[in-house]
């Protein structure tokens, strides 16, 4: 919600940029607001994930895959993610979210993502989601459908099987029973 308003001015800005294919690499430029920091001043470490979503959300809009999910009815969701923190951000710096989709498997695509300042990684990010449908997931024989088919050289890292794997909870509708003592 606290990025409520930045998303839809988002939304129109990034229908203005130049296009890209859902499988190029976007770069947002963005600056350190007052609300994006912490008491120590910096960007606050869950900020950087929820400023990533402006990241993705550029990249699926140039490339005209939004208006397509939108058409469909169809929403991205976050199945998994982890985050990676080199240098802080601070107050007004200037930087920029760069994206990526490095693979997908039969669940999820996977977003790779970097916050850059003066050439340099700030954090990077990788991000499993999910397309739904009225709560459902859509297959993914259906997005590629829409996306276009992935460039042959995207292979996903085997390292992200891995950490799927040894991250995944169970499904929504699998009992996932709290038991600590």
């Amino acid at each position: 919600m606290h990025l409520l308003l930045r998303t839809l001015l988002l939304l129109i800005t990034s229908s203005r940029r130049p296009p890209l294919t859902v499988w190029d690499h976007s770069s947002l430029s963005l600056r350190v607001l007052p609300t994006d920091i912490d008491i120590a001043m910096h960007v606050n470490n869950g900020m950087y994930l929820s400023l990533m979503d402006l990241g993705r959300f550029d990249l699926m809009v140039r490339s005209g895959v939004w208006k397509r999910m939108r058409r469909r009815g169809w929403g991205p969701v976050v199945s998994a993610e982890t985050i990676s923190f080199r240098k802080s951000l601070q107050l007004w710096q200037q930087y920029s979210i760069e994206t990526r989709i490095i693979g997908l498997d039969a669940k999820a695509i996977y977003f790779e993502q970097r916050m850059v300042a003066d050439g340099e990684i700030y954090a990077r990010a990788h991000i499993a989601t999910r397309v739904v449908h009225q709560g459902r997931p859509v297959s993914q024989d259906h997005i590629l459908r829409e996306f276009g088919e992935p460039p042959a050289d995207l292979e996903l890292p085997e390292w992200v099987h891995e950490w799927r794997a040894s991250s995944a909870l169970p499904g929504s509708r699998t009992p996932a029973p709290h038991g600590w003592a």
